[in-house]
């Protein structure tokens, strides 16, 4: 009566299901996946992944953090690379060094960090001085 078992249903497989770190968890120690990540807890080490990295209003990094993009509202201390989108919502304090493709940051956010931003292909947007003009 309620259920259409007539129409396909698209599974999309983002490397698994989203991994979760608790408000009154503490981590020492790496972490590589190929899911999402959120942290509302304190991890001490380094996350690698191929997905999205969040932290919460309650979550604090200090390490590095490898991600394609990432939310941040809590802590993070250390070397952010974000190959594509990093979003800082208005309660993030971020100190350390910033690798990025895109930066989103809301009124009121802190942001204590060295920044590169990159384009698409891993390069710098940057030309240095004494370098010719690509044609």
């Amino acid at each position: 009566m309620f259920s259409d078992k007539s129409k396909p249903r698209d599974v999309v497989d983002m490397g698994g299901q989203p991994n979760r770190i608790g408000k009154n968890t503490q981590i020492k120690g790496d972490i590589i996946s190929e899911a999402d990540f959120r942290i509302d807890g304190k991890l001490d080490g380094n996350v690698k992944t191929s997905g999205k990295v969040v932290i919460g209003k309650d979550g604090y990094i200090h390490g590095k953090v490898e991600c394609v993009n990432a939310d941040i509202e809590g802590g993070f201390n250390g070397e952010l690379l974000v190959t594509d989108l990093l979003s800082l919502k208005s309660s993030a304090v971020i100190e350390g060094t910033v690798s990025v493709s895109k930066l989103a940051v809301e009124p009121g956010a802190t942001f204590n960090a060295s920044c590169i931003m990159k384009g698409k292909n891993g390069a710098s947007n940057f030309k240095k001085a004494n370098e010719p003009a690509k044609s």
